[in-house]
Parts: structure tokens; sequence; C-alpha cells
């Protein structure tokens, strides 16, 4: 398993030590240790597979995987690697849950939205560096269309379209008010011409949507990736445990990565369904399928240079876990939380599984916060790094991309619930009842 630990950047760089995740799952240790600077540690791992569809449609497959690892003594974080920086002016947020850059303002990417929990989504013009916004404006209101009642339930995720200067596109993932539990993937459109900063709320394009068991698991952010296509996780329909079995289900969306083409989408056929999706063609299987076997993707992000999807994938009790998804990829949900077992805990099924590249046990947290691959300039030692933080403990993780060990760099106040990047790659935090703050160095 990953090893976490907290240690100067500076001597973090020299390291040469490789952490690879094996799937070890009759490990009877529950825990990750944070390990110390002075200490040594192998985790090495070994794994071969391959998988399969039936005619019926279910997904067979076969595959090996062997562990090492050595666990080490706790050592707190050492201060002073990064500074978290509030920024617009401490403007503050009650449930943040998105960032991202508006493509409109004084200069190119100056402008950045923030999406509200409860059905909001703002502007906030001119904040380059993350400055003082030189206006604030309402860029939707949906709020009376949102289901609160769950925690987890709300306005989760919004991307803005690749050709947005062209087509004014926005896809928004909401939990539905007033019917039985259903999120909604939709299009709404700014009509760039007359009103640049304001989508009508009356051009919503419904374009997909699900039903929800459980008011909790509704995943799932949306990302167009570096296909041109749009990504949508979604989580395996809550409660606990997945007791509907939908992670190992394709016939569901529930506990998946989907994968579909809205370009050029008409109200009659909203999206189609990309030819080289792994289950096109597979009796029984959700074409639309990506990757599968997840609990609860609630961020996820590609890499401006790599473009692999990295996903953080919400624990039950005792795992919380790290994911670069591939097509047709199983993570596990729910035979595996995390690399070990979940149910029985002394011994399962592994085969077809990909095991996650990290993870960490509560004894460090509670419920991971998925992050980005830092590839902004400020601060050169993070880049080529995933950053991921615990929303219960704070603890601000960077686990390089190449391979080695996560790193704490910094602790910033509980429920942080988000990522979000600038036109430049610096990256915000995004915590529920206070102000924005910004990675800084």
């Amino acid at each position: 398993m990953v090893r976490v630990r907290a240690v100067s950047l500076a001597i973090a760089s020299l390291l040469s030590l490789t952490a690879l995740l094996g799937a070890a799952c009759n490990d009877d240790d529950d825990s990750v240790r944070v390990l110390g600077a002075d200490d040594a540690a192998t985790v090495t791992a070994t794994g071969t597979g391959t998988a399969s569809a039936t005619p019926e449609g279910s997904a067979t497959a076969e595959g090996s995987a062997t562990a090492t690892q050595t666990a080490l003594p706790d050592v707190p974080p050492v201060p002073g690697e990064v500074r978290l920086l509030e920024v617009f002016g401490g403007r503050g947020f009650e449930q943040p849950v998105e960032l991202g850059v508006y493509p409109v303002g004084a200069e190119p990417g100056s402008s950045l939205f923030v999406v509200e929990q409860d059905g909001l989504v703002v502007v906030l013009r001119d904040v380059l560096g993350g400055g003082v916004p030189s206006g604030e404006e309402l860029l939707l209101d949906i709020r009376e269309r949102v289901a609160r009642s769950g925690d987890e339930e709300g306005l989760l995720s919004l991307a803005v379209d690749p050709l947005f200067t062209e087509n004014g596109h926005l896809w928004v993932y909401y939990s539905v008010a007033g019917v039985p539990r259903v999120t909604r993937l939709s299009r709404f459109t700014v009509d760039l011409a007359a009103d640049p900063f304001h989508a009508d709320p009356s051009s919503e394009l419904v374009i997909l949507e699900v039903e929800q068991p459980f008011s909790n698991h509704n995943g799932g952010a949306v990302r167009f990736g570096p296909d041109g296509m749009l990504y949508l996780g979604f989580g395996d329909g809550g409660s606990g445990g997945d007791p509907r079995g939908h992670g190992q289900n394709l016939a569901t969306l529930l506990g998946s990565i989907v994968r579909i083409d809205v370009r050029d989408a008409p109200a009659g056929a909203p999206y189609a369904i990309p030819a080289d999706n792994p289950f096109v063609g597979v009796a029984g299987a959700r074409e639309e399928i990506w990757a599968y076997g997840l609990r609860n993707p609630w961020r996820m992000a590609f890499d401006r240079a790599s473009g692999k999807l990295w996903v953080g994938d919400v624990g039950q009790d005792r795992f919380e876990e790290i994911d670069v998804v591939e097509r047709g990829g199983n993570y596990g949900w729910n035979r595996l939380e995390g690399a070990q077992c979940f149910e029985p805990r002394s011994g399962c099924d592994e085969a077809g599984v990909t095991p996650p590249v990290a993870e960490y046990s509560h004894d460090l947290g509670c419920s991971i916060t998925g992050g980005v691959v830092y590839r902004g300039s400020d601060v050169p030692a993070l880049v080529g790094s995933y950053l991921f933080i615990d929303f219960c403990e704070g603890r601000l993780w960077a686990l390089p991309v190449a391979g080695g060990e996560a790193v704490e760099i910094a602790r910033d106040r509980q429920f942080v619930a988000a990522f979000g990047t600038d036109l430049s790659g610096e990256v915000y935090l995004l915590g529920f009842g206070g102000p924005i703050v910004r990675i800084a160095p």
C-alpha cells in the first residue's frame, strides 16, 4: 500500500524509492503508517491480468497480484512547505464544490466560476493570481430544481464546454427536486453575444438521468477528456456496503464512470455512445460505461500533461483510495475496499481487479477529497504530483505521479470538498463555510 508521510519536499525530491500498490487481501494490518524521513521501507507489487465479456453480458477476468510491505512509525508533519493563502479578498462560501476557468473576462482565463451545492453558480471576474474580483456575476440559479434533503445531494458539478466560446454550453450534474431520487446531467446555454455572464435556466436540455436508491453516494464530477468526450462519475447508489451490488454490475450506471459524446447533441438524442467504449456490443451491459467497481468517485481530474484520469474514490470504514482510471477497468468495489478485501476480510476474489495506485487508512482520516495533478509554476517542487486531502482531518498530500511516496505537505481546516485550478494550473482548495485558499510557495 502507499506510504504516506510528512517530510521536507527538498528531501523528498532526492528520494528514489518506488511505492507500488499491491492487492494483498489477506493483510491483517488495516492501517497505512506515516513514515519517518530517516526510516527505510520497501513496497513492491507485481500483477498480470486479462479481462473479457461473455455474450450474456457478465465480465470475466483472470489475474494475479503479489505484494510485500514494511510499515513504519508515525511522525508529525513538517510545517512550512507550502502556504495556504486566502484569495478573492477573503470572500466566503457556504458549500463550494467546484471551481474552474470561466472563459469570459477582461483577459482570457482571468475569471473563475464557483459552484455552491445549494444550486448557485457565481463568476468572480478578473481574479488573476487569486486577487480581489473586479465584479461578481450570478451565472446560474437552479435552487428550485435541486434536491438537498440529503447531505450528499445538490448541485454537484459543472464543466465548461471545450468549445464554450463558440456554443456557450455549460454541463451540470445535480440531484433533482420533486421526484423520486434522481440525479441528472443537463446542458445549459449562455447567450454570449447578449449576456455572457448569465445562463438562461429555461435553456436546460436534459442529457441523462439515473435513479438513486439512497441519498448518499451520488458521485460525481463532470469532466471533458482530451478526446473531447464527456466523463461523469456515479456512486454505487448509497446506503452502506453496496447492498444492491451495483459496483460489480455492468447493467447499471451506478458505481461506474461513464463516457459519452455530447457534441452536436439534438434534443431527441442528447448523446451518442463512442464506438470505442469497452462494453459496446456486450449483451446486458450499459454501453456508456468506461470503468466500474467504484464506491463514490466524488472528484476526478485529467492530468493536463499525460491525459490520465485520476479519481479519489471514497471508502467505507477502513480505506480511502486513489485510482488512475483506464478503459474497461474494474476497481474492485464491493469485493475490495482500497486494495483490501471488504467482506469477508479474510479473503476474496481479486481476479480482474485493477488495484488503486494509493490508499490510506482511517487512522489518518475519514473521506478522501480527490484532487488534481499539479501543473502550475508557483511551487516547482509539486510539479507532477497528485494533490489530495482528507475531508475530516485536513491533511494535504502530494503523490508523485511518476512513482514515489505520498508526502504530507500541509494541513488545512476540515471539510475541504473540492480542488480547482486556474488557467495557469495553480490549485485552489474549496472548504465549507469559509474563504477559498490557494496553494502558494
